[in-house]
């Protein structure tokens, strides 16, 4: 198996490619490569409350949890965001008892996401995953409105390179001031 590397959030948004759900942005610590999560609207709210560090007057799901591992003497070691099946990423939270027993359970990224951020656990990512799942997020980038760049009159590509400056992605915004440099070209317009 591949190394491993660690994830950090970097954007949760409401998704334009997929109406109703959010998009989390992960990216891959010392790579900077991006991996975008589809969640639901609960999954979002509970990991936008734990980012944000609010204490809601009652527990959550995902504080109940933390709360029952903790009361069994665990703690959260890690979160392995492990495999891509039919456009689905599959996590496994870690967990390790006092008497040092580790303990595997299967989770949906999003959940085992908000338990991480509860209990300050690394979210990690195998390098070949990140890979598979980077080259996914370019195509997500290239669909969030249209098909593809092509689609875009330069307008709406200087409209969409000020967005992505304005996140600081700039990885992005060159692919996309390259394609207007390269249309202008053609169109014979500097």
């Amino acid at each position: 198996m591949s190394e491993k590397r660690e994830l950090a959030i970097t954007a949760l948004s409401m998704s334009e490619s997929h109406p109703g759900k959010y998009a989390l942005i992960l990216e891959s610590v010392g790579t900077n490569k991006r991996i975008p999560l589809i969640i639901g609207e609960s999954e979002a709210q509970a990991i936008a409350i734990a980012m944000e560090k609010m204490t809601p007057s009652r527990p959550l799901t995902h504080d109940l949890l933390l709360n029952l591992i903790v009361s069994f003497e665990a703690t959260v070691v890690e979160v392995l965001i492990h495999s891509l099946i039919d456009g689905v990423f599959h996590a496994k939270i870690i967990l390790k008892k006092q008497i040092g027993t580790v303990i595997e359970l299967d989770a949906r990224s999003s959940d085992a996401i908000a338990l991480a951020i509860r209990s300050g656990a690394p979210v990690y990512m195998h390098d070949a995953l990140i890979d598979e799942a980077g080259f996914l997020a370019e195509m997500f980038f290239a669909s969030q409105r249209k098909g593809s760049l092509a689609e875009y009159s330069i307008a709406e590509l200087e409209d969409l390179l000020q967005k992505v400056i304005e996140k600081e992605d700039y990885e992005s915004a060159v692919r996309i001031r390259d394609y207007i440099d390269k249309r202008r070209a053609q169109l014979g317009d500097k």
